[in-house]
C-alpha cells in the first residue's frame, strides 16, 4: 500500500476544500503488471494527483479521463500493455481477443472509447483492470484504510468489479462489503448486516467463506442462481512497523528509507538528548525510553521489525535481553556491530539468567551483524542493506545476495557494521 499516506492526506484536503476527486484502484491484473491489485491513485479536479497504478505509462491517460469516465458513476476500465493491436478492414483499432477461446466478455468495457488509447503498446503483455469512482463514493473505503492504519488491525473487504447480467440495482460496480462486520456480528441475521436483499445475502455468505492466500488480494467469481459477479477480495493490512532502538546519526537514513516505503517508524533511546523530534522529523514516534521499561519495549516491538543500533553496550544488552526472551513477539530482530560484539552480549545475558535456554529461539532468529552486504560505505549504504534484509524477512523472500539469507552467513554480510561511536556511548 505504498503512497497510501499521501492519498489519504490529499483526499482529506479535497474534502475540506470542497474539491472533487477520483480514486483509481487496480482491481485485477492479467499477465505482466507493474502494480498489484489494490494499488491506488487519487486525481483531484484541480489537476493534483498522488499514487501510481502502473510504472508511469498509464497515469497521464488516466488523469485526463478520470472525471469523464465517472460522469455516470463508478466503473471499471481495462488497459492493455501488450503490442498485439488488431485492426479491422476499415483500419479501426479493435480489441485483440482470443477468438478461439471465445474471450469476448470485455468488449463492453470499451464502448465509446478509442482502443488506440487503451492499448499502450508497451510490450509488457498484460492487462490492468482499474476501478474509477468519485471521492464521495470512495470516502467510506478510504476511511476504512485510515482506521486500519490508526488501530493496527486488518480488515477484509470485498469490492464488486463486474456484474454480469443481474438487474438488481444494489449490485452496482464499486459496491464494497466489510466482510469482518459480517463475520463478527452475533446479534443480527447475516442478511441484515449488509442488506435485506436475498441475492446480496447469498453473495456475501459465499464471499465470507473465501480464504485469502498470503498475497492479501484475490480475484473471485461468485455464481448464484440470479447472477455471476466478480470481486476483488482484499485484506487491508496495517503499515509494516519498524522499531529502531538507538537514535544515532546512522539511524537517520534508515528512517528515511522506511518512510519511503510507507512504514510506521518508531525511534527510541534511553538518552533523551538524542531521542528528539527535531533529529527525526520523519519518524512517526520518537521516545526517550528507559532501559527498565520492558513492557513498553514489548508493546512497540509487537509484530514489528526491530533494529538494535544504539552503539551502547549498556543499551543493547538491556534491550536484547528482553527481546531474545520474547522471540514470538516480533517478526525481525537485527543487531548492529561486529559478530564478536553480539556474541559477547549474548554470553553476558545468558550468564545472568537462571534458565538461559529461554533465549535459544531468539538467538536463532537474531540477524547479526545486521543487514546485507550490498557494497558502498557510510550510513546510507548501511541503511540500504538493513532495509533489504528486513524486507526479505518480512515478506518471506530468499535474498539474491549469495550466502546472505541466514543469520550465520550474515557474519560477513554487513556494510560498515562496526561499533564505531557515531553517537557517544554511555555505560
Amino acid at each position: 500500500m505504498n503512497q497510501v499516506a499521501d492519498i489519504l492526506k490529499l483526499a482529506s484536503e479535497a474534502q475540506q476544500q470542497g474539491v472533487d476527486a477520483v480514486l483509481a484502484t487496480v482491481v485485477h491484473t492479467e499477465g505482466s503488471a507493474y502494480r498489484r491489485a489494490g494499488a491506488m491513485m487519487l486525481i483531484r479536479e484541480d489537476g493534483r494527483s498522488v499514487g501510481m497504478i502502473s510504472g508511469g505509462c498509464l497515469e497521464p491517460h488516466i488523469i485526463k479521463r478520470a472525471f469523464w469516465l465517472t460522469r455516470d458513476g463508478a466503473n471499471v476500465q481495462v488497459y492493455q500493455t501488450g503490442d498485439d493491436i488488431e485492426y479491422a478492414d476499415n483500419g479501426q483499432a479493435q480489441v485483440a481477443i482470443n477468438k478461439e477461446a471465445g474471450d469476448t466478455d470485455d468488449l463492453d468495457d470499451f464502448d465509446d472509447m478509442d482502443f488506440d488509447e487503451l492499448n499502450f503498446g508497451l510490450g509488457c503483455n498484460g492487462r490492468v483492470h482499474v476501478l474509477f469512482e468519485r471521492l464521495a463514493t470512495a470516502a467510506p473505503f478510504l476511511e476504512s484504510v485510515r482506521q486500519v492504519r490508526r488501530h493496527q488491525q486488518p480488515v477484509m473487504v470485498a469490492t464488486l468489479i463486474r456484474n454480469n447480467g443481474c438487474q438488481n440495482t444494489e449490485l452496482q460496480v464499486g459496491l464494497r462489503i466489510n466482510l469482518d462486520e459480517y463475520h463478527n456480528s452475533e446479534n443480527l441475521p447475516k442478511q441484515e448486516i449488509i442488506n435485506p436483499s436475498n441475492i446480496i445475502a447469498d453473495i456475501v455468505e459465499k464471499l465470507a467463506e473465501y480464504k485469502l492466500s498470503e498475497s492479501n488480494t484475490e480475484y473471485v467469481t461468485i455464481k448464484t442462481d440470479e447472477a455471476t459477479t466478480e470481486w476483488l477480495v482484499q485484506r487491508l493490512q496495517p503499515q509494516l512497523r519498524l522499531l529502531i532502538c538507538g537514535a544515532g546519526n546512522d539511524v537517520m537514513p534508515l528512517v528515511t528509507m522506511a518512510k519511503l516505503q510507507d512504514w510506521h517508524v518508531t525511534v527510541i533511546d534511553s538518552r533523551a538528548q538524542y531521542a528528539t523530534r527535531m533529529r527525526f522529523p520523519q519518524a512517526d514516534a520518537v521516545m526517550a525510553l528507559s532501559l527498565e521499561d520492558s513492557e513498553t519495549l514489548l508493546t512497540l516491538s509487537k509484530n514489528a521489525a526491530v533494529a538494535l543500533m544504539s552503539h551502547s553496550l549498556t543499551q543493547d544488552r538491556a534491550r536484547l535481553a528482553i527481546l531474545l526472551a520474547h522471540a514470538q513477539n516480533y517478526r525481525y530482530l537485527g543487531q548492529l556491530g561486529p559478530r564478536y560484539r553480539t556474541e559477547r552480549l549474548i554470553n553476558e545475558i545468558s550468564a545472568n539468567m537462571d534458565h538461559p535456554a529461554i533465549l535459544d529461539t531468539g538467538v536463532q532468529k537474531l540477524h547479526y551483524p545486521i543487514g546485507y552486504k550490498l557494497g558502498g560505505d557510510g550510513p546510507e549504504a548501511l541503511a540500504l542493506g538493513i532495509m533489504a534484509q528486513i524486507n526479505a524477512v518480512m515478506h518471506d523472500q530468499t535474498a539474491s545476495v549469495e550466502g546472505s539469507h541466514s543469520r550465520v552467513s550474515n557474519s560477513e554480510a554487513s556494510v560498515g557494521n562496526t561499533d564505531a561511536d557515531i553517537v557517544p556511548s554511555t555505560v
